[in-house]
């Protein structure tokens, strides 16, 4: 038996005084590769005085882009979301022969595709030394990516983070502390310049109380709740794009719902 899980998100904007507002790029239509089945959303928007247009970028994300009418004193945003629960496998595909144990190297075809999501600056002094304390001993990849993946969750604290922006990998190393976002842009730069294609990926997450506590092992969530998060997908030979949550140091399961992924 499936669980549906219903999200309203509302964010509300109120000004003193008419006002103009350009054109508005509204990402919060879950993205086309969610596993997550999404049973059914809606975006309204307030005034009711605007043309909208969905488009998608060259990376297959959802954009509502909204062109207003004359001056407004308010901007609302509202999305309903329905989402199915039920529970995945996240380690639920398969890896490419080829790519079964790391270091491996893309096909040269896939290589080429895949450019944007391994172009990465030159390391910086933590960074480096990030890297240089990874092994570099053939493993299983999916061995390896799980413990990288777990070792940014033990060794960068958590923290809520209200300034704007993303700190650069050099900033979350050095404070030792960080966001869902920032560890998440770190992941994507350690992993690119491990050689794999990463992306940084933001939509909701939904985590429901379970209904019975567990004996050992993660406690989990003890009320449902849901908010806005980021994490850090590569792309696998074989499997495609995997989530990986720095956060949690584990895969991403059926409560992570992207809205938008990008290489930037």
């Amino acid at each position: 038996m499936s669980i549906l899980a219903s999200v309203h998100h509302l964010t509300h904007y109120l000004d003193d005084r008419p006002v103009t507002l350009g054109p508005q790029i509204i990402r919060l239509r879950p993205a086309p590769h969610s596993r997550t089945r999404v049973v059914s959303h809606s975006l309204k928007v307030t005034p009711a005085n605007h043309f909208m247009n969905y488009q998608q970028d060259p990376y297959g994300n959802w954009l509502a882009r909204y062109v207003f009418d004359g001056p407004v004193t308010e901007l609302k945003i509202e999305v309903d979301l329905t989402a199915d629960m039920t529970v995945y496998n996240p380690f639920d595909f398969f890896v490419e022969d080829s790519a079964e144990t790391w270091p491996f190297d893309y096909p040269p075809e896939l290589a080429e595709d895949l450019v944007i999501y391994r172009n990465c600056p030159p390391a910086a002094p933590m960074l480096q030394g990030l890297l240089d304390r990874v092994p570099r001993e053939p493993l299983r990849t999916m061995d390896f990516i799980v413990r990288l993946n777990a070792q940014l969750e033990r060794e960068i604290g958590y923290v809520i983070r209200m300034e704007p922006g993303v700190q650069t990998p050099e900033e979350t190393l050095t404070l030792a502390k960080r966001s869902c976002r920032d560890t998440s842009w770190l992941l994507v730069h350690a992993l690119r310049h491990l050689g794999f294609g990463a992306w940084f990926v933001s939509g909701y997450l939904i985590q429901l109380k379970p209904d019975l506590v567990a004996i050992d092992g993660t406690v989990g969530t003890d009320k449902d709740f849901t908010d806005l998060h980021a994490w850090c997908e590569i792309y696998l030979p074989g499997a495609g794009w995997i989530g990986l949550d720095p956060t949690s140091g584990l895969l991403t399961g059926e409560g992570h719902i992207p809205l938008s992924a990008t290489p930037h």
